[in-house]
């Protein structure tokens, strides 16, 4: 399970408090809102850390691909080939 440190549960409850005032106009208190805040860290925050870990993935390819081929580039010929 993802921890956030206090400041940041702190936060994020504020943020969530924020939202459903300006977007829902619906006030929630602290505990509902960090009681929906552990929900979506407990239930969808694996969701969204795995894409991350995903997309980390891919972009260490990508790099990983182009180190292989500047190496390429680098070599000089020989009479021995792979």
């Amino acid at each position: 399970m993802i921890k956030f440190s206090k400041d940041e549960t702190e936060i994020l409850t504020r943020k969530i408090q924020l939202y459903f005032n300006e977007e829902l106009d619906q006030e929630i208190g602290q505990f509902p809102a960090q009681f929906l805040l552990e929900f979506f860290t407990e239930e969808v925050g694996p969701y969204f850390y795995n894409r991350g870990l995903t997309d980390a993935q891919a972009v260490l390819e990508a790099r990983m691909e182009s180190i292989t081929e500047a190496l390429y580039e680098l070599e000089k010929p020989t009479e021995f080939t792979r």
